[in-house]
């Protein structure tokens, strides 16, 4: 298995020489990140045998969304929350996909273009359920942005996980949506499309910024039954916290190439894809979200602030959560390398050493480790 930091070591002079002007603060941060994450220049722990009382330093991970090492725990621990609040009914995944004329100009405008995929495609929904003829009330929704496509190409859209239910907050009323398994359906797709077009566009216009003078008049929206709800949400927490691919699936780095593999979404096979390093670095990077941008959001009843109309839902609709709690597994601890018992944290972002004569940065002061 070839690692991302190996990659990043071997190709980023390529990669600043072609691309150096091109990227941003933020991607310049996921790079040094994955490329020193868990390594001797990254900080350190101090951890200690709880049996044998044996003291050892341990790397840090670099912590960053991008990084396909990091996050696993963070991951998990956002899947669970949502599986919580998960109510009885079908649920329903939907796809809010930007066209290719407008790409350039996400690229361009991420935050403001990323944040209003987002809103719009909240309040598309949210505008249907409500004039829903069975449903009559404010939705819930968990939104989650992906910027790729499975090629890695740069493709935004918006996924949404939404159950076919809402609350009449005036009345107090819960009401459900009749549906038939796969064959069900939740609003028409097309209808779907041309309103969140039009939110769209009005927004961005609002926003200040310049649309291209062609964009189709058919954009595309997707919407499919999948079930209760789980299996979405493990798919879209996947690429959630751990960047978008994983090192598995890099298959080969030799003669200044990278080959990796990707599952075709319409024959539903596996196919490769080879790039220089650099343009493969590039792919990376251009996935990498503005600083502090939340990617995953939730919506109406499914917000965190509905975390009491969630609980009475699960009483009075006799919810049993057992299934949600089930579904993980502890997080695993570190043991110790001579007698395997538990190894306990007692000291975190300790500096990394430095090589024997060099002196610390300015500004810096080193505190020793007691």
């Amino acid at each position: 298995m070839t690692s991302m930091a190996s990659i990043i070591r071997t190709f980023e002079p390529d990669l600043l020489a072609r691309y150096g002007r091109q990227l941003l603060p933020s991607q310049r941060g996921a790079l040094h990140a994955m490329q020193h994450c868990r390594t001797a220049r990254s900080p350190r722990m101090q951890v200690q045998c709880q049996a044998c009382q044996d003291r050892h330093f341990v790397p840090h991970s670099c912590g960053h969304r991008a990084c396909p090492h990091c996050q696993h725990h963070e991951s998990e621990q956002w899947l669970q929350r949502q599986l919580k609040r998960q109510v009885p009914g079908a649920y329903f995944l939907l796809t809010f996909t930007l066209p290719a004329e407008l790409r350039a100009l996400a690229w361009a405008h991420q935050r403001t273009v990323y944040d209003a995929m987002m809103t719009c495609s909240w309040e598309t929904l949210r505008r249907f359920s409500e004039n829903d003829k069975q449903l009559k009330g404010t939705p819930g929704a968990i939104a989650v942005l992906h910027t790729h496509s499975r090629r890695l190409d740069y493709h935004p859209h918006v996924h949404v996980v939404m159950p076919a239910a809402a609350m009449d907050r005036k009345r107090r009323l819960w009401r459900t949506k009749h549906t038939h398994g796969k064959s069900s359906w939740l609003f028409p797709h097309k209808a779907l499309a041309k309103v969140f077009r039009a939110t769209l566009l009005e927004t961005l216009t609002q926003a200040g910024l310049t649309l291209p003078t062609r964009y189709p008049a058919t954009w595309v929206v997707d919407c499919k039954a999948v079930g209760a709800g789980t299996q979405a949400l493990v798919y879209l927490g996947r690429y959630l916290y751990r960047g978008v691919i994983r090192e598995q699936d890099i298959l080969a780095c030799q003669n200044g190439q990278v080959t990796f593999r990707y599952l075709d979404s319409k024959t539903r096979r596996m196919q490769t894809r080879t790039l220089p390093g650099a343009d493969f670095l590039w792919l990376v990077l251009r996935h990498v979200l503005p600083r502090r941008f939340r990617r995953a959001r939730n919506f109406g009843f499914l917000h965190p602030n509905s975390k009491r109309l969630i609980d009475l839902l699960h009483v009075l609709l006799k919810v049993n959560l057992a299934a949600a709690t089930a579904y993980f597994k502890p997080r695993p601890v570190l043991t110790c390398t001579g007698c395997g018992g538990v190894m306990k944290v007692i000291h975190t972002r300790l500096a990394p050493p430095r090589p024997r004569g060099e002196r610390p940065p300015d500004g810096v002061r080193e505190c020793p480790v007691m």
